[in-house]
């Protein structure tokens, strides 16, 4: 009968924790996720891409967002409920069930681990899947941001190597008065003018068809210029200069481990890629891999922090004191999780230094806080 107790009374601290959890974690996600969304409209606007890839590009980067507020968010749940549980007397049922301060520490700690778990999930899976497929999307929508770039009377330089002008737009995709200026090198640059030009922007064709016009080309010291009553200008090897290739934060987290292991560590030279397993990528790569495995560890250090919070008696003349203090604590815990991450992308030997220490860390507090409810 104690146990069937005891079960329910922690099923109700931790799924009013859990409730309490998931409104703050949406609710600040979804605000963040706006703000962020008003930063990429420079997708459309400037580098030209269509409002579906905008929609779905900024839709796939609430994942990282949510990633990243988890920590804090868990944190300020745990810190809530303990004092809300504290101030309506509620953890006196588990004192009268017979539920010392230290297995609530204990509970408290599984009940961590689940964030943990789901946080490897979330950063070492589910984030650089979606942030792969969200890079996959701006690298598919090259045919989208021709249309929307052109522009009368403004010189657009947003595609690679590129200069367009236009003096006049009749419609979508004719134009009148065209200048094109193409950077094949430093030493070559093409110049092009035409009374008129249609865009044929589609997913089998993306050119210019020009009139009457005159193709000027530079190179070195050399100029020559070319009349022509009709020409066909390729668009079709241009870019947008939005970042296209993937980054080590959008690739798989065993492709990852596999580079760390066997190529920086047995060095194996037959697992060397010029992009994504050099001996450049190693400082990134420790610093992606102690961000998607070893930061979680904090998570059981947070929990710990809230526990402190047992120590202190509602009565307590210095209570405001003392939670603000340990409010301060789990605050100097999620600071420190970041600058150990900062820490591990220096060298191996900071990268192992960076590992042990959160395992330090949550020993430590754990230590401490046995220590004071035995003292209690």
């Amino acid at each position: 009968m104690i146990n069937y107790n005891k079960k329910l009374i922690f099923q109700k601290f931790f799924l009013d924790n859990t409730y309490f959890f998931l409104i703050c974690i949406l609710s600040l996600s979804i605000i963040v996720w706006v703000i962020q969304a008003v930063n990429f409209l420079d997708f459309v606007t400037e580098d030209g891409h269509g409002l579906t890839v905008y929609f779905k590009y900024t839709l796939l980067n609430l994942p990282k967002i949510i990633s990243r507020l988890m920590p804090f968010i868990f944190f300020i749940a745990i810190f809530y409920t303990i004092n809300k549980s504290e101030d309506n007397n509620e953890l006196k049922i588990f004192w009268i069930n017979g539920i010392d301060k230290k297995e609530f520490i204990n509970t408290l700690l599984r009940y961590s681990l689940i964030f943990f778990l789901a946080q490897i999930v979330l950063s070492s899976i589910i984030v650089p899947l979606s942030q792969n497929k969200a890079r996959t999307y701006i690298q598919k929508s090259s045919i989208d941001f021709f249309p929307s770039l052109i522009n009368e009377k403004k010189f657009i330089d947003t595609v690679d190597k590129l200069t367009i002008y236009v003096e006049e737009k009749k419609n979508e995709n004719n134009y009148s008065n065209i200048f094109l200026k193409d950077i094949k090198n430093e030493n070559t640059v093409k110049i092009i003018y035409a009374s008129y030009g249609k865009l044929v922007n589609n997913e089998s064709e993306r050119s210019l068809y020009l009139d009457n016009g005159k193709i000027i080309n530079i190179t070195d010291n050399n100029i020559t210029a070319i009349d022509f009553k009709t020409t066909i200008f390729d668009l079709s090897k241009y870019l947008t200069k939005s970042i296209i290739d993937f980054k080590i934060q959008e690739k798989n987290s065993l492709k990852l481990i596999n580079c760390y292991i066997n190529f920086h560590i047995l060095k194996d030279e037959t697992y060397y890629h010029i992009l994504d397993c050099n001996s450049e990528s190693l400082n990134i790569l420790q610093q992606e891999l102690f961000k998607r495995i070893v930061k979680p560890l904090y998570y059981l250090a947070l929990a710990i922090c809230a526990g402190f919070l047992l120590i202190i008696s509602k009565e307590s003349s210095k209570i405001r004191l003392s939670r603000s203090l340990i409010f301060a604590l789990g605050t100097l815990i999620l600071i420190f999780a970041e600058l150990t991450t900062s820490i591990s992308s220096k060298n191996i030997f900071y990268f192992y230094i960076s590992i042990v220490l959160p395992l330090l860390f949550i020993l430590t507090q754990y230590m401490i806080l046995s220590n004071k409810l035995n003292f209690k």
